[in-house]
């Protein structure tokens, strides 16, 4: 084991240490073993914090800092963890307690000791999602990065974790770390692969199921779906049931499962009234939780839509992973250019695989796409930023907080759900050009074959990342085309246009048309009661052309005094777009008059053609039958 370079000064009761790590081998020093080991204990879970006793030992005699982290694999913004830990104690190996510094919040820096040090303390979650702690009476979700204190420099270093139950309980571990003899004690092989690992410790319903691997038929991983929640044994059946059919139907897009370190995956899933809605994709597992109850016909299928994106993950993301990702930073934010291709193309196939599984109808398809598309063609942010830009601004959005107001309904659209408009339209254009002999999925296979699939970096982390001029020259490759991939990255991708949505759906026997034709509109807006204008005005809207903004109140349109929506959609109804009418407003108790011109409602509507009374032609039912029926008897 080698420590990583690193070289920091910290500041601290006035004085100045410079603390420096080199790329010295212990061994060489003639050092003990370094050893890194872990023990969770739950003292009062009903108090919603564990006890954590970390060892890390064979150290030599180097200065030694001691990190939390701030950025949990998936996410992409800062998360400050080390906020919930306290009563934190640090003593040497003879069990001496040892003084220490902490430069920065998140840092504890410990100069002297005898080789070995043994951290101690408390930490705080209570909540349940895929990103922090929670634990109760009933449960421990540990999420790594929320709960572990590591050391800098150890990153290569072999884990051990144990747990030990809560007192009068029998819980049991869920988990993509390594197994052992004891049920309780785990391992993983380095620090990206352990923070990359959660837990559900508990009284939880587990099902499994194996599925062939398609290069090697009768040799499949095995997969857990493990389950906390408060339902009945025969729903968790039944949502097992559909997980498979998710499996089946995901590892046709690729051709072969993932090497799983373990030959296993896991899908830990907290179905819980407390939980906040949330995924999170990981190596070898998943973490899913929603209030939600799974004896719910209806939101059993709900909750499906995420458990086949995390699931693409194993494939997207996970393995087929962008180089400004590679490898994951737990200590600042982890700013990349591809969420559209990682994020958004993965949105587009948690849709595409429960529909190819059965799960969904097609009129739910339709409605969704339907609401994709309208996001993007409406946002005024897409104008301003590609989806590239987009991708980059995930940490201030992807669960980021501010306290301060943003102008991200101007300036922002989600890479998931431009990534997934894009991914539409590329998959249809592909299809039409090629009279479905290409596809996405065509295109998500060779990413694979040259990204994701090449092994030799070690568990938990990968070996041939990708830029966004390798996903260019991979489309070019599948298209027979280079010039195709170039016109289509430079105008939607690292332009602002949009897919001719219209003419790439009506071989699908999907019609595309205008919600509202001839309806008179005001821009997107929310307003709260007495007409407060409650959100900002979108950029280029009418609204926003008149000058009214949040906070201001309508009071008058057209010489009409209006206080309700009733009251200005009553007088919308009456124009036409272009029309120009007299508008009044109070901002901030000043009577401000302006005019405001009238515009059509961009927004569009999808309807299949027997939805509308017409028969789908023989060569629309084929066309949708390869893009949205099952590859399994392919």
């Amino acid at each position: 084991m080698r420590l990583v370079a690193h070289a920091a000064r910290y500041v601290g009761a006035g004085v100045t240490v410079l603390a420096a790590w080199s790329l010295l081998s212990l061994a060489e020093q003639s050092q003990p073993e370094v050893r890194v080991e872990y023990r969770l204990t739950f003292p009062e879970p009903e108090h919603r914090w564990l006890y954590v006793e970390a060892v890390f030992a064979g150290l030599g005699n180097l200065p030694v800092q001691l990190q939390m982290s701030s950025a949990s694999p998936g996410r992409y913004a800062r998360h400050e963890f080390a906020k919930n830990i306290y009563a934190i104690e640090i003593f040497d190996g003879q069990n001496r307690e040892m003084s220490f510094m902490r430069p920065r919040a998140d840092r504890w820096l410990v100069t002297r000791h005898d080789g070995t040090i043994r951290v101690k303390y408390r930490v705080f979650g209570d909540r349940l999602d895929g990103t922090y702690l929670a634990v109760d009476s009933t449960h421990a979700h540990v999420n790594m990065p929320a709960t572990l204190i590591w050391v800098t420099g150890l990153h290569d270093q072999p884990v051990k974790i144990t747990f030990e139950q809560p007192p009068g309980v029998d819980w049991q571990v869920a988990t993509q770390l390594f197994p052992t003899n004891d049920p309780l004690v785990f391992t993983a092989p380095n620090l990206q692969y352990l923070m990359d690992s959660p837990v559900e410790f508990s009284d939880f319903d587990a099902r499994t199921f194996v599925v062939d691997n398609p290069v090697t038929p009768r040799a499949g991983p095995i997969f857990r779906v493990v389950v906390h929640h408060d339902g009945s044994a025969a729903a968790v059946d039944t949502f097992t049931a559909a997980v498979e059919r998710i499996v089946r139907e995901t590892v046709m897009i690729f051709g072969e499962f993932p090497s799983f370190e373990g030959d296993t995956y896991t899908f830990i899933a907290d179905y819980l009234p407390y939980a906040r809605g949330d995924a999170m994709e990981h190596r070898n597992s998943t973490i899913l939780t929603a209030p939600a109850q799974l004896d719910s016909a209806n939101q059993r299928t709900q909750l499906l839509g995420s458990v086949a994106h995390e699931f693409f993950h194993a494939w997207n993301a996970e393995r087929i992973r962008p180089k400004s990702l590679t490898p994951f930073d737990f200590t600042d934010a982890n700013v990349s250019g591809l969420l559209w291709f990682a994020e958004g193309f993965t949105n587009y196939y948690g849709v595409l695989v429960t529909a190819r599984s059965g799960l969904i109808e097609l009129d739910t398809i339709v409605e969704r796409l339907s609401s994709v598309i309208n996001t993007v063609l409406v946002s005024p942010g897409r104008r301003l930023n590609t989806v590239v830009e987009m991708s980059q601004l995930a940490p201030f959005t992807d669960a980021a907080s501010a306290i301060d107001r943003t102008n991200w309904g101007n300036t922002f659209i989600s890479y998931y759900t431009w990534g997934e408009a894009i991914a539409l339209g590329l998959d249809l254009t592909l299809r039409i050009r090629t009279d479905n002999r290409v596809t996405l999925d065509h295109y998500m296979r060779a990413m694979w074959q040259r990204f994701g699939r090449p092994a030799g970096a070690g568990p938990g982390l990968v070996s041939t990342p990708y830029d966004l001029a390798d996903a260019r020259d991979v489309l070019g490759d599948i298209a027979g085309s280079v010039s195709f991939a170039q016109n289509f990255f430079s105008r939607f991708i690292e332009g602002h246009e949009l897919v001719d949505y219209a003419n790439v759906l009506a071989p699908a026997g999907i019609d595309l048309r205008l919600q509202s034709p001839g309806r008179a509109w005001l821009g997107e807006v929310s307003f709260a009661s007495g007409l407060r204008v409650s959100s900002a005005t979108a950029y280029g809207s009418p609204l926003h052309q008149a000058g009214v903004d949040r906070e201001d109140i309508l009071e008058f349109i057209d010489n009409q005094p209006v206080s309700t929506v009733t009251d200005l959609n009553a007088i919308l109804e009456t124009k036409r777009p272009g029309q120009r009418v007299d508008i009044r407003f109070s901002r901030r108790g000043r009577q401000v008059e302006g005019t405001l011109t009238l515009a059509a409602r961009p927004h569009i509507e999808l309807r299949t053609v027997e939805s509308m009374g017409e028969n789908l032609t023989s060569q629309q039912r084929a066309f949708r039958a390869a893009w949205l029926g099952s590859k399994q008897s392919r």
